[in-house]
């Protein structure tokens, strides 16, 4: 067995360090989401904890860890008698992202079940973790089946495996930890809202600490287990420390300033509901707790609200997680009233405030910086940019609101990744038939497995109540539920777009179908066009907020080369097929449908020679690289921006090269449709 990389001897990564500690002090606290960019130890750290926990009592020979002094009543090992019994290191428990259903929550032996009428049950993670920790690392990739079920688990401490009338039930109290890299894609607010703390964690930018890592790094590799023993003294002094705090909690006071301060802080920063002011109340009594004391202090609620509340206050989607620590430092001195201060006890230091998080759990002064409070997206009206056109470039425009969307989907039936937008044959969603499996069977189909059965009772000898199965017997369910798709953006930045100051009406529509990419699971790409060619701004991603980003800063101007965003387009697609075929593409065009240049279009039209020229070639070859779309077949919408009294069509006719539709700024709100709709019933019955 490996030795793990010691807890204490991780560099630097204070907050990360104490939000952990605070976890092991009281698992009340709900876990802990670490974000950060990759190699900044978050799995190292995560690994390191489990060393320190405190050793677990158990019922002997429970597969469930039933606490001996009270067992659960409806345990599928029990029942257990109260009484001894014997003591474990406590488990922590890695969830691998691809992990199937079966192995998070169990499985039953659907044939035994069936043929003898028996519960044979094999547990899955959730049990192997009740009582410790469960890890995920890269949480945000997980599968939406799978963050239903630790969604579940997490609010009812149980978990639930139901087959075809056969239910098991067994106690899942586990310690959520997950760490994700936010270029990667977002985590759903459900799950998110679950996590009690969240850190920040970025590598040191001062060299000498990135030496200390270095060095403290190759040092372990050459001698894992004389590096670990070098820092036994430390680590039995942190375990010890932890002990001493459990022992302490139960008896931590907190006052009813402090509940104040919280309530105040939560209502502030405008969280939704209530469980952020319960997290701040049990994370303000670990840290005191940890520091030795049974008062809980002003410094704790501000430590515990920098834990607590960056990743609940209520933002867009796309804005970064962070306090404005000015506005959180004006709360609480507000709400700080004078029976907190006398209930302060300034004779009673506690003890030695070294080590990790220091006393009342205050990050260190190099902990790093911390994400700010980037606030809501501004609204944005009239960019103020002066009117452009030809080959000059305007700075970035802001996006307007962004809105409700229709909803696009790419027609027909895949079977690509598990999302929110198309049709899919799935392994979750309503049944739609039955076939035999392939591999393991994963959802039985009960009523075709008993017909398939029924026939061949008496030649099997049956004669019980039971029925004899076979495993040539057994089918499979075959489901059809929703998929993710890759959402392509192909964008108009020329100066046609700025001229008319459609860029910030634009840019608005274009973030509002990224926030429907990003509930609805999807990957996202992005490529532009202006000036002679186009670029890839964001290569197909899940992280739909990097799209966002790059969007909000793009620039307008020059001319148009449809026709060469359309190729760009179409080489994305061909080398991303090669990584994901499974996963259907949905091309948006958001153009006025006008062309102006040929540019790299050329490969189109098979001619050498520079610049396309005339008022009419630059659509031709506009339309020859639709044409290509519609040949593979793929699926595709173009949002027609073309604005003014007069209206050349030219979208539409795009939209019919490319085999898809046309649908208007106006058109694409999700509102402008129920409109419609009160508009023609209010009109059916005054004609009434």
């Amino acid at each position: 067995m490996s030795v793990p990389f010691p807890f204490t001897a991780v560099v630097g990564q204070d907050d990360l360090r104490l939000a952990l500690l605070l976890n092991a002090v009281s698992p009340a606290v709900g876990g802990v989401l670490v974000r950060g960019e990759k190699g900044t130890a978050k799995s190292t750290a995560v690994r390191a904890l489990a060393t320190l926990l405190p050793e677990v009592d158990v019922v002997a020979g429970c597969r469930f860890s039933c606490a001996p002094g009270a067992p659960d009543p409806a345990c599928p090992d029990g029942p257990h008698e109260t009484g001894s019994g014997a003591a474990r290191p406590a488990r922590m428990v890695e969830l691998p992202v691809g992990a199937s259903e079966d192995r998070l929550v169990g499985a039953l032996d659907i044939e035994r079940a069936l043929a003898e009428g028996v519960k044979a049950f094999e547990p899955g993670l959730l049990a192997d973790a009740h009582r410790g920790i469960l890890y995920v690392d890269e949480v945000n990739l997980l599968h939406d089946h799978l963050v239903d079920l630790l969604l579940d688990a997490a609010a009812m401490g149980a978990s639930y495996v139901e087959r075809e009338g056969v239910s098991v039930r067994h106690a899942a109290r586990f310690l959520l930890v997950g760490t994700m890299n936010p270029e990667e894609g977002e985590l759903r607010p459900q799950l998110l809202d679950r996590f009690g703390l969240t850190v920040e964690v970025a590598a040191s930018r001062e060299p000498e600490q990135r030496v200390e890592v270095v060095r403290r790094r190759l040092a372990y590799d050459d001698d894992p287990a004389g590096f670990a023993a070098r820092w036994a003294g430390e680590e039995a002094a942190v375990r010890a420390r932890i002990v001493a705090a459990r022992e302490v909690l139960p008896s931590v006071r907190l006052g009813d300033g402090a509940l104040r301060q919280i309530a105040a802080t939560c209502a502030a920063f405008e969280v939704d509901g209530m469980r952020a002011d319960i997290v701040m109340a049990r994370t303000a009594t670990a840290l005191a707790a940890w520091a030795g004391r049974t008062d809980v202090l002003a410094e704790d609620v501000r430590q515990a609200a920098l834990l607590a509340l960056p990743h609940r206050r209520r933002r867009n989607p796309f804005d970064a997680p962070g306090l404005d620590e000015d506005k959180l430092d004006e709360t609480l001195e507000e709400f700080s009233g004078d029976d907190d201060r006398d209930d302060e006890r300034d004779d009673d230091p506690g003890p030695d405030d070294s080590g990790p998080g220091g006393g009342g759990g205050q990050p260190a002064p190099d902990a790093g910086p911390r994400g700010g409070d980037t606030g809501a997206r501004p609204e944005a009206g009239e960019s103020g940019e002066p009117l452009v056109s030809g080959n000059s470039e305007q700075s970035a425009v802001r996006a307007s609101e962004p809105f409700r969307t229709k909803v696009l989907s790419v027609p027909g039936i895949g079977e690509g990744a598990a999302g929110r937008r198309s049709r899919a044959r799935t392994e979750h969603g309503r049944t739609t038939g039955a076939r035999r499996p392939r591999g393991a069977l994963t959802k039985l189909h009960l009523a075709a497995t008993v017909r398939a059965a029924a026939p061949y009772q008496r030649a099997r000898g049956r004669s019980g109540p039971g029925l004899v199965v076979r495993r040539d017997d057994l089918r499979q369910a075959t489901r059809e539920g929703r998929e993710g798709n890759l959402v392509l953006f192909v964008v108009d930045a020329s100066g046609s777009m700025a001229a008319r100051q459609r860029m910030s009406a634009v840019k608005g529509a274009v973030l509002s179908l990224l926030l429907d990419a990003y509930q609805r699971r999807d990957k996202v790409g992005l490529v532009t066009f202006r000036g002679a060619a186009a670029d890839v701004a964001l290569p197909p991603t899940s992280s739909v907020d990097a799209a966002a980003v790059r969007l909000e800063s793009l620039p307008t101007g020059g001319r148009t080369p449809l026709a060469a965003g359309l190729l760009k387009a179409h080489d994305v697609l061909r080398v991303e097929r090669l990584r994901d075929p499974a996963r259907r593409a949905l091309v948006v065009v958001v153009t006025d449908g006008r062309a102006t240049e040929g540019g790299a279009a050329r490969s189109v039209s098979g001619r050498g020679g520079g610049r396309a020229t005339g008022g009419t070639e630059p659509v031709a070859l506009a339309g020859r690289a639709a044409r290509l779309f519609a040949a593979e077949g793929v699926a595709s919408v173009v949002v027609d921006c073309e604005s003014g009294p007069v209206r050349l069509g030219l979208a539409g006719r795009l939209a019919g090269e490319l085999g898809g539709t046309a649908v208007t700024l106006d058109a694409l709100r999700a509102d402008s449709i129920a409109g419609l709709v009160k508009e023609v019933q209010g009109s059916s019955r005054r004609a009434a």
